[in-house]
């Protein structure tokens, strides 16, 4: 089995999950004694991304008027952060160094707007990844793994094409199964992608032993990790083999480790979540015909930005129905109304909002004798070597129709010329 799966993700290749190209921040290292360069995780880059907020935007509302959210981080010694990290609950190891301070400085900081709605997205999206982390018997701090990669935004695409929560390149989400055609695109949808994103990482696991070595290798890929462990000498520790690795990466641990601390600790660095307007208790339906999400939002009398929030998978905002897999998520004070309605909804402006046809008539030009004229009659235009008995084999009528009907005596025709079938 481990061959099987070491094959697998050489297939994968080198470039990981997200392969991320970063910006970068400077630290001291205590192995060199010099400055370093490491690069930024590509969602922690900015706090004023138009994408990311615009989704948000859509999805999240203002702070609750309980909640005394200050815009100043207090100031915490390097002591109290090690105690804190400690107290952690976890498997994954998670030291505390320069790097980690200046991760979680950035969250508490620049980025506390982020926090605040990541910390309301969490109620939604965190029940879905504990529960698949739980099934494989993984560790429960991988939840926050998208909150460096995604800042927990299902529609997020990173410079390189790494898409949604878990920022699947194409190529790997193919691998676990997560299928991307013109209308859908699997790695957005919550549950699937989180389906996947914990096969890929037990899969590691099986690989390398050490969780933070499990990490770099979602980032960069494993065969990027081999390298590494190779040029450390065999040495199989995260930060023993830390110098080796490429930039991105070295900053990837960290930030992993500053996401465990501000979601566990927001509250005393005075971060408040939002309030979402996603619903707690949601429920799927299968879908068995084509489907707008607007067809449902204007008969059922749902906001669409919500629709497409429980929904990110679709792209185009339509189901397919021809597949066993098209489900639509609605909240489940929704769910009897779409099941009562639903006649209504498939045929409301179905013209106009799934304008794919099964079908299409050929339209003829006036006064043409082409084959399906306006009168209904059957022309079929005479080539070379055609015979009367074929043609009539053709459109499986008789030669003695054909004759009556074309005003033939015998079995002669010219090419070029048109005849009546029917």
């Amino acid at each position: 089995m481990k061959n099987f799966v070491v094959a697998l993700l050489t297939f994968i290749g080198t470039t990981g999950i997200s392969a991320q190209t970063q910006k970068s921040i400077t630290v001291h290292s205590h192995t060199t004694g010099k400055e370093e360069v490491i690069d930024i995780p590509e969602s922690m880059q900015s706090e004023m991304d138009s994408l990311y907020w615009d989704w948000q935007s859509k999805h999240y509302i203002s702070l609750g008027e309980n909640c005394k959210m200050t815009s100043t981080n207090p100031v915490v010694s390097d002591s109290i952060y090690m105690d804190r990290l400690f107290r952690i609950p976890s498997i994954i190891e998670m030291p505390y160094n320069e790097a980690v301070r200046k991760f979680i400085d950035m969250y508490a900081t620049r980025l506390r707007n982020k926090v605040s709605f990541m910390l309301a997205a969490s109620n939604f999206y965190m029940p879905i990844f504990e529960e698949a982390l739980d099934l494989y018997d993984l560790p429960m701090e991988l939840k926050y793994l998208p909150i460096i990669e995604s800042a927990l935004n299902p529609v997020a695409v990173s410079r390189q094409g790494a898409t949604g929560l878990w920022q699947f390149m194409l190529a790997t989400g193919k691998v676990y199964g997560l299928q991307n055609n013109s209308l859908i695109d699997d790695r957005r949808d919550p549950i699937k992608s989180t389906w996947a994103a914990v096969r890929y990482l037990k899969d590691l696991y099986a690989i390398y032993q050490d969780w933070n070595l499990v990490l770099a290798a979602y980032n960069c890929g494993p065969g990027t990790i081999n390298k590494a462990i190779r040029r450390a000498g065999g040495a199989t520790d995260y930060w023993t083999i830390y110098n080796y690795l490429p930039k991105e990466t070295r900053g990837y641990v960290p930030a992993f480790i500053a996401a465990n601390y501000i979601m566990t600790y927001y509250c005393e660095h005075d971060i408040c979540p939002m309030e979402t307007q996603l619903p707690s208790a949601t429920d799927t339906i299968h879908i068995q015909k084509d489907l707008h999400l607007q067809q449902v939002a204007d008969v059922c009398n749902i906001n669409i930005d919500q629709l497409r929030g429980l929904n990110p998978q679709y792209k185009k905002d339509i189901i397919p129905g021809n597949s066993e897999l098209s489900i639509l998520r609605l909240p489940n004070n929704m769910v009897s109304s779409f099941i009562d309605q639903q006649d209504s909804i498939f045929a409301y402006k179905a013209d106009d909002y799934l304008k794919k046809r099964k079908t299409v008539a050929i339209k003829d030009i006036a006064g043409s004798k082409g084959r399906g004229s306006a009168s209904g009659a059957v022309y079929h235009k005479i080539k070379q070597g055609d015979t009367l008995g074929g043609i009539a084999a053709k459109y499986r009528v008789s030669v003695n129709q054909l004759r009556r009907l074309n005003n033939i005596k015998g079995n002669n025709i010219r090419a070029g010329k048109s005849l009546r079938i029917q």
